[in-house]
């Protein structure tokens, strides 16, 4: 006991006569944007203090490699206080130093805006923007992952990384999702999406803790399709309308004569031919009798039931300008079925409403 208070005596009088005076470590005028803060020297003498604030880590970082990290206190580097240091040391004794790159983490909840554009598994184009929260868990892991040794980040080119980071992997989620789950389950669709990105974010270091989607829109000339498929038509049956409804103006504007138009005639009721009833497995044992599944009774002739463009409901009397349900106006294409006020063209069987 006596040897080693003697020995920690005589190193602090090499050191203090040698030139190597203690150093106080800190990041000062921090902000609370910053996500990190690197010490300008690598060079840290014997017995420095570094000063450790509860929303700070300090990363200890040398070749490649994480030592350690420290949390909040003040503490005196030696390999007693700090045990990881040892792989650190340099030097004689009494000169001994330090070698390190010292990185503060700022660990608080962080707040960042996104915004994009991707599509659905539809294809219908989705704008959407809003915002997610993150903090640094794994201070050593992100310094590892991310920052690394250089000075090549900024607070603003770090958030920029992880904005990205988000951002891709956002679209991602957002390409494999219905416009039906994004747009009538909006919060759900977040929590959908925070679920999906958070091992994304782990493997950098990082808890995404919340998404908000605060605005989701579409083209407006993706719009109608969009009311259809949430009122549940099959998307290919409205892709198909659509090809009808080309093809029906462009026989219109030709004036190339009788092959266009033979064409477009031969083309046109492949294209307006009501998709495919919905087949069902017949009870085993049973003798194999219809293919189709019976109409509803409410159904009309061909098995359509006349259904309200806005509130969903059915059946609409045939003929109804509003809607018993909610009250809105409809409107009824020729051949019996209706349509939302502002459709051009009937999604069932593509006549022209007038």
């Amino acid at each position: 006991m006596v040897i080693d208070k003697i020995g920690k005596g005589m190193g602090w009088l090499a050191r203090k006569t040698s030139g190597f005076e203690p150093k106080v470590i800190e990041w000062k005028d921090a902000s609370p944007d910053d996500i990190v803060w690197r010490y300008p020297d690598e060079v840290i003498p014997w017995g420095s203090v570094v000063i450790v604030k509860e929303w700070e880590r300090a990363v200890f970082y040398r070749d490649g490699k994480v030592y350690g990290v420290l949390g909040p206190g003040r503490h005196v580097l030696d390999t007693q206080n700090v045990p990881f240091l040892k792989g650190l040391v340099e030097g004689l004794y009494g000169q001994s130093i330090f070698r390190a790159i010292i990185i503060y983490v700022n660990i608080t909840r962080k707040q960042g805006r996104f915004g994009g554009q991707s599509q659905t598994v539809e294809l219908i184009p989705v704008k959407f923007h809003g915002s997610y929260y993150y903090r640094v868990d794994d201070p050593g892991l992100f310094v590892n992952k991310v920052v690394g040794p250089d000075d090549r980040y900024t607070t603003e080119e770090l958030d920029e990384y992880i904005r990205g980071y988000f951002l891709t992997r956002l679209m991602a989620f957002l390409s494999q999702s219905s416009v039906r789950d994004l747009y009538m389950k909006a919060a759900e669709a977040g929590k959908r999406a925070l679920m999906a990105l958070r091992p994304a974010f782990r493997e950098i270091g990082l808890d995404l803790e919340d998404l908000v989607f605060e605005g989701l829109d579409v083209p407006p000339e993706y719009r109608e399709r969009m009311f259809w498929i949430l009122q549940g038509t099959a998307a290919q049956y409205l892709v198909q309308q659509e090809t009808a409804r080309k093809f029906a103006e462009a026989i219109k504007d030709t004036k190339a004569g009788g092959a266009v138009l033979g064409a477009g005639m031969v083309a046109i009721p492949w294209a307006l031919q009501p998709p495919p009833p919905t087949a069902y497995q017949q009870p085993p044992g049973q003798p194999q009798q219809a293919a189709q599944q019976p109409p509803s009774p409410a159904a009309g002739a061909g098995g359509y039931t006349p259904r309200c463009p806005y509130c969903g409901k059915a059946p609409v009397p045939a003929g109804a300008k509003f809607c018993p349900y909610c009250g809105h106006q409809l409107k009824w294409c020729p051949n019996g079925h209706v349509v939302p006020v502002e459709a051009n063209f009937c999604p069932i069987c593509g006549a022209k409403v007038q």
